[in-house]
């Protein structure tokens, strides 16, 4: 009980994290210098005088992707939830495409990107580089885990909501690194960077409210 008590603990501090990212996001693209942000990129919000808010919101981005994936890890330690332990290790494919999408977002932080129309600097070619292997990474992790959904006890409910918000996830990469640099990039990057969060966001819910029920019928059937 105390194990699934802590894990429920874990999804909640998701949760705040994804509400910060939120609000700072949004803080950041009220300051000057105002950036558009249907046609700049999300990154161009660390540039500027008050680019420190957004450099936070990286490293928030991190963190809570982190924190989700330790917590993730933590349920799949429950005894009963997974059908099989092969089921366990079918999840590793997808953790480690968020792992990339979370230390990614701690990269971004690290490696600036440039002031628009400028030439492009070491960094900010580290940084790009960065994104894209980051937003790959997220795409596809939130898609091979919602696969697998069907073989945890209590993931299955969540299965169906998980795997639309992926696929949505997917589409919105492939139109992001499409419209790279065109006046509609910042939007679909923001609405691609949004489906990412929201399956975080919905799956770190789910668990919240459903991993303490989740441990207590296990020990009941072992029982």
């Amino acid at each position: 009980m105390g194990d699934s008590t802590d894990t429920r603990r874990l999804f909640w501090v998701v949760i705040a994290g994804v509400a910060l990212y939120v609000l700072l996001d949004a803080i950041a693209q009220l300051l000057p210098p105002h950036y558009s942000p249907i046609r700049d990129a999300e990154s161009d919000l660390a540039v500027g005088p008050y680019g420190y808010v957004m450099t936070v919101n990286f490293l928030n981005r991190g963190f809570l992707s982190i924190v989700f994936l330790y917590a993730l890890g933590k349920f799949t330690t429950i005894p009963g939830e997974f059908t099989s332990p092969e089921a366990v290790r079918r999840l590793r494919s997808g953790r480690l495409g968020l792992w990339v999408w979370g230390a990614g977002a701690v990269l971004l932080a690290i490696f600036p990107t440039d002031v628009p129309a400028t030439p492009v600097s070491w960094h900010g070619a580290i940084h790009l580089v960065v994104a894209i292997v980051a937003f790959v990474g997220g795409a596809l992790g939130t898609l091979l885990l919602s696969l697998h959904f069907s073989e945890s006890r209590t993931l299955r409910g969540a299965r169906q909501p998980a795997l639309v918000i992926a696929a949505l996830s997917v589409v919105f990469l492939f139109v992001t690194l499409g419209s790279t640099g065109s006046h509609i990039g910042g939007l679909t990057e923001r609405l691609f960077l949004g489906s990412v969060l929201l399956w975080i966001l919905y799956v770190s819910a789910y668990l919240a409210t459903h991993t303490q029920s989740a441990g207590v019928e296990a020990q009941t059937e072992k029982a």
